[in-house]
């Protein structure tokens, strides 16, 4: 059987190569305004995905537009619920006006990296997503606490694997702000998935052999050499014979693959 891998962006943030991107990637994740993005960006986001049949999820993040969302918020789980939830609306109500329905929810930098580690806050998050639409996906860090979340909440959930960053000896994500973190070479990145898909395995920052599992492969959008890395990304699951699709079609539900081409345990 052909293995399906999604390959999702983040989008809608402002780096000027939503359009681009979405011709390559399978899934779009767009900031609902609290890191970036506003009515505008999201309708525009939305509108293009739809045109290039890509699927819609909601990004949303602690309320930190001031940094980015790279700042964690010391909030209630009950207000951060309610934050993420609005969030989710607001992308929704956006996404209908181009006839797009949400598809998943993916959590932006630190309320992604506290939600891996800290079940209470992947609780939360989980708890808006059902409230909701209990059929969007959870879209998150494989082997974490988010996708303890999603099994006690009941809800679908996809690991997502980053060829384009560096991982710790422990299997994390190098801090974003360490000059080491990010990988901008496209070719580097490629050698990586082709890794990924053939061995089940990612090379740490220091050169430890991790296994790793994963269904969808996520690219920076607010990188440089993000359109670059995303075509090297594509090229490399394409050579691997893997087809590349959205995440419905990853965890077995109907929607189409696009051209080309269940969450497994992650480091």
């Amino acid at each position: 059987m052909v293995r399906v891998i999604d390959i999702n962006a983040d989008l809608g943030e402002g780096y000027g190569t939503d359009e681009a991107l979405l011709g390559v990637v399978s899934s779009a994740n767009v900031a609902c305004g609290f890191h970036a993005g506003d009515a505008r960006t999201m309708r525009n986001v939305s509108r293009l995905a739809g045109q290039n049949r890509v699927a819609v999820g909601a990004h949303p993040s602690f309320d930190d537009l001031g940094n980015f969302g790279r700042t964690v918020m010391r909030i209630s789980m009950d207000e951060l619920e309610s934050l993420v939830a609005y969030q989710i609306g607001l992308l929704a109500e956006s996404a209908a006006e181009s006839g797009v329905e949400l598809k998943h929810v993916k959590p932006h930098g630190a309320l992604y990296n506290i939600a891996t580690v800290d079940e209470a806050h992947a609780l939360a998050i989980g708890r808006a997503i059902k409230s909701a639409d209990p059929g969007m996906i959870y879209l998150g860090f494989g082997g974490s606490a988010m996708r303890t979340a999603a099994d006690k909440l009941g809800l679908a959930f996809v690991a997502e694997a980053f060829p384009d960053r560096h991982y710790t000896d422990d299997g994390l994500l190098l801090d974003r702000t360490l000059p080491l973190s990010v990988i901008t070479s496209p070719e580097d990145v490629a050698e990586r998935v082709k890794r990924m898909i053939g061995d089940g395995t990612v090379i740490s920052v220091s050169g430890k052999v991790l296994p790793i599992g994963f269904d969808s492969l996520c690219v920076h959008g607010d990188e440089p050499t993000a359109v670059m890395t995303a075509r090297a990304i594509r090229r490399a699951v394409e050579d691997a014979g893997a087809q590349v699709a959205d995440l419905s079609r990853v965890i077995g539900r109907s929607p189409p693959a696009r051209r080309g081409g269940t969450e497994r345990v992650s480091a």
